[in-house]
């Protein structure tokens, strides 16, 4: 058995843990996944619907009494590919909005199988674009927008910065990759564990291929859609990656952070013992406590304006 941080080995065995599959897929999705959160009335939330085909809904976060143009956070959720929702954001971005004085952005993509690559990732750039392009009346800095995902949302986010480079639309200030689901080869030591807690090889697998579709399996994969297949990670914005040790991710998260710096993209890479995938489904252990801390303080530095009105 990997090496779990005990703590989080006794607290497992109350945690539903299943293998994702086609048969399971509506019993997972069915699953309060955002949970009861108490959401203050000090960040005033509001949905938009962007135009396009087909439509994108937006959940765009800004802190109450606080005026002119913030920087903002564009988060994209995990789930595998496979299910989520912009709802499990609510939580992170009612801290955020308050402490970081910023605003928040989430975006509800369409979810594989029944939409494969290349829609979810359309979806991501039509929600960001639109907020690029009306920055102005939603009080946002156009020049100080980042992106920000975890595990799936993670890989999109990676493939966002990617297309957002490539396209030359979209000036991205930073991004922020947690426990991002990168490499759908499987090919890496940690990617062929079957012991992890949470998202197992199999699961990961099922994943892949509901988001791939046709394309699983091939060398031809884009790397918009599996971002550890890009050979050029230069002039990426500026970047934080963070994994557990005993997560499947581990080893394609380090070495994706490891180009970005050969690359010159400055990025931190954190890797914590113990730590598995989804650590933070144990808030309350000193590991995940560890976890959280280091990203709020480099989303912290990310979003710092000297002189905000």
């Amino acid at each position: 058995m990997l090496a779990v941080d005990p703590e989080i080995a006794e607290l497992a065995s109350m945690v539903r843990v299943e293998t994702f599959d086609r048969e399971r897929l509506a019993l997972a999705r069915s699953w309060d996944i955002v949970g009861t959160v108490a959401l203050s009335d000090a960040v005033e939330r509001r949905d938009h619907v962007v135009p396009g085909d087909p439509d994108v809904a937006i959940r765009v976060h800004r802190p109450v009494g606080v005026d002119g143009d913030l920087p903002c956070v564009y988060s994209i959720h995990g789930g595998g590919y496979i299910m989520g929702s912009y709802g499990m954001d609510d939580g992170r971005f009612d801290k955020w909005c308050q402490k970081h004085r910023c605003v928040g952005v989430s975006v509800e993509y369409r979810l594989a199988p029944e939409t494969p690559y290349p829609g979810p990732l359309d979806d991501c750039y039509l929600g960001l674009q639109w907020v690029y392009r009306h920055s102005a009346e939603l009080g946002i800095d156009p020049n100080h927008i980042g992106v920000a995902g975890a595990s799936a949302g993670g890989g999109l986010a990676a493939a966002l910065a990617l297309l957002a480079r490539d396209r030359g639309e979209i000036p991205l200030r930073f991004q922020l990759l947690d426990c991002p689901m990168l490499d759908d080869r499987q090919i890496t030591p940690s990617s062929r564990l079957d012991e992890l807690l949470i998202f197992n090889r199999e699961s990961n697998t099922f994943g892949w291929r509901s988001y791939l579709g046709d394309l699983y399996g091939s060398p031809d994969v884009p790397a918009y859609a599996a971002p550890a297949r890009a050979t050029d990670l230069s002039r990426l914005p500026a970047a934080y990656v963070c994994v557990g040790a005993v997560d499947g991710f581990r080893d394609e998260d380090i070495e994706y952070a490891m180009r970005l710096n050969q690359a010159g993209v400055p990025t931190e890479l954190h890797v914590y013992p113990g730590a598995p995938h989804g650590v933070m489904l144990f808030p309350d252990t000193a590991v995940a406590k560890r976890y959280a801390a280091g990203i709020e303080d480099w989303i912290g530095r990310q979003l710092r304006v000297e002189s905000i009105s």
